[in-house]
């Protein structure tokens, strides 16, 4: 298809000489060829930018009085921009029901029912174990309780009743224990009683041969055992009082544990639960028996038997001077017991349970200190005469002779027993955070002298528990060959208990533990040994 000539339609009329010449070819062609591209382009950005665009004029560069050519992009209809989506206003939050209809949620909350108070009409299907409350199933994930623990509502009632069903049964066993201790009081109360009758008459038939003499002595002895009857009797009365609130104050508690445990609504049931949940937490005490020791008059008998002949010297001197200084008094040993007294049992802890999570840690040959050698097994801490020479680091004790082991507990439970046979005349054993001080002898070093570590220390003959820098004085008979040591870092628990006086507890500390938690020692002399348990 050729190319149309231009020649009356391009410019202006020529003049002169001209009228009847066409223009140049290649200048026309080309001048045409360009306004034809531009055109294009033009009418391509008309359509990309909308209607509105397209319906602005073009400019024109001919002359006014030249034909016009339309175009065609510029004489069609204007192309339709695709319509972006129009933007709503956002809408205001629904509450209750409606929100839970807009969200697409099936439930709806029936009359009466217990709501979200964080998201309004959301049901309380979850409880939150670091609250202690019943929340919605938004709430772990979007609310205020997000990351925290939570639990289905039935399996947090199942658990929570199974708690409560631990504490009645342990609560069963205090009450029995109480009662027993309560019939043990009755019981000495009445010998004692009968004792006292008794005694009395045996000493009135004595005293009568006496005469007018022993008729004062008579009224002194009578009044005196009427005095410590009186002073035993009145300390049991106080033990049976004492004994009385125990009970009741266990039946009271029993009594309210088990109407929450049968109440039927799960959420009152966990908010109830949790109020009392730190009563029924609170560490265990080991229970104790008591045992009245019976208040013997035996020795005032015995007395009076030799008072005859020397009756006149004797009542010289008070009553209970002369007691003191008579020697069946002396052999007598509830004659040196106050009245009244009660010696008082534990029950003994059964190693067993302990060794279920026995360990056997090793200690660290970084932190040893340059006076201080290792076993082989790394179980053995010796004291030794020179100083080693050992690799300087920022872990090692380099004025203090302590070490750290190298087993850390981060939770659980923990037992393990140290060997102090070859121990000297001081040492120092227990637990410590990694963060406690390596260098100098200041008392954030000091094991035991800080909050970050705990011990029993022995010096001599003498036994204290130590933490930040207190002391608590611990009694100890004879010395221990082997102490146990017993750690629940989730119940923030370190015990000490003396396996040779057959598992008798020393001390306890309790505090919540943040760090990890490593077995350590300070030496003087001798050595320190971890048993092999496991």
């Amino acid at each position: 298809m050729g190319a149309q000539p231009a020649a009356a339609t391009v410019g202006p009329p020529s003049r002169g000489g001209d009228a009847g010449r066409p223009p140049r070819p290649s200048a026309l062609s080309d001048g045409h060829g360009a306004r034809r591209g531009r055109r294009r382009r033009t009418a391509a950005r008309l359509r990309a930018c909308g209607p509105y665009a397209a319906r602005r004029p073009a400019r024109s560069r001919r002359s006014p009085g030249a034909a016009r050519r339309p175009c065609a992009a510029l004489t069609a209809p204007p192309a339709r921009a695709p319509q972006l989506p129009r933007r709503r206003p956002p809408a205001r939050p629904a509450s209750g029901a409606a929100a839970a209809m807009a969200e697409g949620e099936p439930w709806a909350p029936a009359p009466g029912a217990r709501v979200c108070g964080a998201h309004a009409g959301r049901p309380l299907e979850l409880f939150c174990e670091d609250c202690g409350r019943c929340v919605c199933a938004l709430c772990p994930a979007l609310g205020p309780h997000r990351g925290h623990s939570a639990r289905l509502l039935p399996h947090a009632v199942h658990h929570k009743q199974e708690l409560m069903a631990l504490c009645l049964k342990d609560l069963e066993e205090r009450k029995e224990q109480e009662a027993g201790n309560r019939r043990s009081v009755e019981q000495a109360a009445n010998d004692l009683k009968a004792r006292a009758i008794m005694s009395k008459r045996q000493l009135s038939d004595k005293v009568t041969e006496l005469q007018l003499l022993l008729r004062e002595e008579e009224s002194l002895a009578k009044n005196f055992i009427d005095e410590k009857t009186q002073q035993a009797l009145e300390a049991h009365d106080q033990q049976l009082e004492s004994c009385q609130e125990k009970l009741a104050a266990l039946e009271t508690f029993s009594h309210r544990i088990r109407q929450i445990q049968q109440h039927s609504d799960p959420v009152q049931l966990l908010e109830k639960y949790t109020e009392i949940e730190k009563e029924m937490q609170e560490p265990r005490r080991l229970l104790e028996q008591w045992h009245p020791i019976p208040l013997s008059f035996e020795h005032i008998l015995n007395h009076y038997k030799h008072f005859v002949t020397v009756l006149q010297s004797i009542l010289q001197k008070p009553l209970e001077a002369r007691l003191k200084e008579d020697v069946f008094s002396s052999l007598n040993a509830t004659a040196k017991k106050e009245p009244g007294t009660v010696l008082k049992t534990m029950s003994p802890v059964d190693r067993l349970l302990f060794l279920k999570h026995a360990r056997s840690p090793t200690w660290e040959y970084d932190s040893l200190h340059p006076r201080l050698k290792l076993s082989d097994d790394r179980l053995v801490v010796s004291c030794n005469w020179r100083r080693m020479f050992y690799p300087c680091g920022p872990q090692r004790f380099d004025k203090l002779w302590q070490v750290l082991s190298r087993d850390a507990f981060l939770s659980g439970s923990h037992y393990w027993e140290v060997d102090l046979l070859h121990a000297g005349a001081g040492w120092w054993i227990g637990a410590a955070y990694p963060s406690i001080g390596r260098k100098g002898d200041s008392e954030t070093c000091r094991l035991g002298w800080n909050r970050a570590s705990w011990c029993l220390k022995k010096f001599d003959f003498e036994y204290w528990a130590f933490h930040k820098g207190e002391r608590i004085p611990i009694l100890i008979e004879d010395d221990p060959d082997r102490i146990g040591m017993f750690l629940d870092y989730e119940a923030g628990i370190l015990s000490f208990y003396n396996v040779t006086d057959g598992m008798a507890h020393l001390h306890t500390f309790r505090c919540k533990f943040t760090e990890p938690v490593y077995p350590a020692l300070r030496l003087w002399e001798g050595s320190i040994g971890i048993c092999k348990l496991t």
